[in-house]
């Protein structure tokens, strides 16, 4: 009698995980306003091509969550299909960060050290408004000190950095992380309320716009 109730409990828990699994699967649905919102229209450099754009900034904790699934994501995307990073500038502050992925760019370092700059940050809380504490991480990586600062003070970088600005207003990106698809649609976290959200939203845009194609 008591193992026939053990199985029956055990059924029960069973169902009840399962109930929940399929719940927590649930497939998204794009619903707008709520997990992604329309922005006045921006340029499109291959109009043959969805543009994705990941707008971050190193500091956001929300980002660095975000990382591993938009990285696994980004890497398997089809040849229809152009991704890009912006660092985003919202506050002064957020400048030297930008500044850092620019310089990792222009030394043809951000791929490598993508990665690094997150766990830096958060798991070592490196300073890194700092440009000589930058230039001493950057020479751990295997980048010449001196190389580094010539990079990271350039007129080039500066100019990056103010572009960066102009499409953070342009784009209306009002928190990080946030996911732009084809200069129209905007997701993010908080809209999501969920950072695990942000990539199955994001796809279904893409889906979206490929169709419009």
């Amino acid at each position: 009698m008591r193992s026939i109730a053990a199985g029956a409990l055990a059924l029960v828990c069973l169902l009840a995980a399962a109930g929940i699994m399929a719940q927590s699967a649930a497939p998204v649905a794009l619903s707008a306003g709520k997990n992604y919102r329309e922005i006045p229209q921006q340029p499109i450099a291959d109009a043959s091509r969805v543009e994705v754009i990941d707008f971050f900034f190193y500091g956001c904790p929300f980002c660095n969550e975000l990382r591993p699934m938009l990285e696994r994501w980004r890497k398997g995307l089809s040849a229809d299909v152009v991704f890009r990073r912006v660092p985003t500038v919202r506050h002064d502050s957020w400048a030297p960060l930008a500044r850092t992925y620019f310089t990792l760019d222009a030394l043809g370092e951000s791929e490598r050290l993508h990665e690094e700059v997150y766990k830096s940050y958060h798991d070592e809380e490196l300073h890194m408004s700092k440009p000589d504490v930058m230039a001493d991480w950057a020479s751990r990586q295997g980048i010449e000190r001196q190389r580094w600062l010539e990079v990271y003070n350039s007129q080039d970088v500066s100019r990056r950095v103010e572009h960066a600005r102009k499409l953070t207003r342009d784009y209306d990106i009002q928190g990080t992380p946030s996911i732009v698809v084809n200069g129209r649609y905007l997701t993010s976290s908080g809209l999501t309320d969920d950072v695990k959200l942000v990539v199955p939203v994001v796809q279904l845009l893409v889906d979206r716009e490929r169709a419009r194609k």
